[in-house]
């Protein structure tokens, strides 16, 4: 059985450290499988092309992207769990801590946001936030 997906306008946004943001609008889908939803979507970068996989839920989520760019991302409320990133010239490791998760989906528009703590090879923990809006594509 096929899970139907949704076609969806996203619009991402990050914050590092309450200085610098980041945002990005994409078309994509959406999709509800198990007790998750899950966001997919691709971005064009320099390095080529990221395809994106949220997968989210009510106090975990994940990031996954692949292509030019690999990574995961795992969040779960105040639990530092390891990652990756991985790009051209190496892998490194990275730790997240979320402070909070946020998700909700009604009547064809979403939003999941996630504060959380992040390191990289051990270096200094930078704070992110990120806020992804979505709505359905008529």
């Amino acid at each position: 059985m096929s899970i139907p997906e949704v076609p969806m306008k996203i619009n991402v946004k990050t914050t590092i450290d309450q200085d610098e943001t980041f945002e990005l609008t994409v078309f994509g889908t959406y999709f509800e499988k198990g007790n998750s939803a899950y966001l997919k979507y691709e971005e064009a970068m320099d390095e080529g092309s990221v395809r994106t996989i949220v997968k989210m839920a009510r106090n975990d989520a994940l990031i996954l992207r692949g292509g030019a760019i690999k990574m995961r991302l795992p969040f779960e409320l105040n639990r530092k769990l390891n990652g990756s990133y991985e790009m051209p010239f190496g892998q490194f490791a990275t730790v997240t801590k979320a402070r909070n998760i946020d998700y909700s989906y009604e009547n064809g528009k979403g939003f999941f946001g996630v504060l959380y703590d992040f390191s990289m090879e051990g270096g200094p923990t930078s704070t992110y936030r990120l806020e992804i809006a979505f709505q359905e594509e008529k």
